[in-house]
């Protein structure tokens, strides 16, 4: 159920198309649905404007069908994160309509909303070695109905790169700045636009990296102004996070 659903439930019935008794049956599934190994929240995307998503790790194939069918029917579409090859081919053998995306690890069901071309958000990621963490934050804002510019190899050790594309990074209504080591792309970026900057740290680098705290601790240190940060290797966090930002512009508030 999404609000959209919700309000042409009650034009129907107030237009007398359909009873309260029916419509009452349509709303008996919410807010959630006891599956026995999870409780699914089917109300999330009336509250938030996001359906739940489906952290896909450590469930099992089984598990993960029976989640993202519920999902798919209560909302039309359906995602799940950090799901490996082997396990997205068991959901796609039950459920043909899932989709994979073996770079972000993630599984989705259902057609995106169409997006429009502004705001559009941009991410750019350090290296390549960032990708896997770009791309989940990338796919999940195109799964929610946004268009998504992508800088690709883009960090400080060659920083002209970056600088090649000041017009789009300007022109976005946020930017979200994926790296790992030293994590220096996001003060950058922080200094270069008057959007909100997401720093996304990630687990990428050697020795006293340590697996993205050395880039989540300078990202927290930038003094560069109007820059959040997110947990280490968090693109799902930031994507929702320029979601809500997304959202704002689209509304005029």
């Amino acid at each position: 159920m999404n609000p959209d659903a919700l309000q042409q439930l009650l034009q129907q019935v107030a237009s007398g198309a359909l009873s309260p008794a029916a419509a009452g049956e349509q709303l008996a599934q919410l807010p959630f649905k006891e599956l026995g190994h999870s409780t699914l929240d089917l109300h999330r995307e009336l509250r938030q404007g996001v359906p739940e998503s489906v952290y896909g790790e450590n469930k099992t194939p089984e598990q993960l069908i029976e989640i993202l069918a519920t999902l798919s029917q209560a909302h039309h579409r359906a995602l799940a994160t950090r799901v490996s090859a082997e396990k997205a081919a068991a959901v796609a053998a039950a459920l043909p309509a899932a989709h994979y995306h073996p770079t972000s690890r993630l599984l989705t069901l259902g057609d995106p909303p169409t997006a429009p071309q502004t705001p559009y958000a941009v991410v750019a990621c350090a290296g390549t070695s960032d990708l896997p963490v770009a791309e989940e934050a990338a796919v999940i804002l195109e799964f929610l109905g946004h268009r998504v510019e992508r800088l690709t190899d883009v960090g400080v050790a060659g920083v002209h790169r970056l600088f090649h594309k000041l017009d789009l990074l300007r022109g976005a209504a946020v930017v979200l700045s994926v790296a790992g080591m030293e994590g220096a792309l996001t003060s950058v970026i922080g200094g270069l636009v008057a959007a909100p900057v997401i720093g996304v740290p990630t687990s990428i680098g050697y020795g006293v990296a340590a697996g993205g705290h050395t880039a989540l601790n300078a990202m927290l240190s930038s003094c560069a102004s109007g820059v959040a940060v997110v947990n280490i290797d968090n693109g799902f966090g930031a994507a929702v996070f320029a979601h809500t930002i997304l959202r704002t512009f689209a509304s005029g508030t």
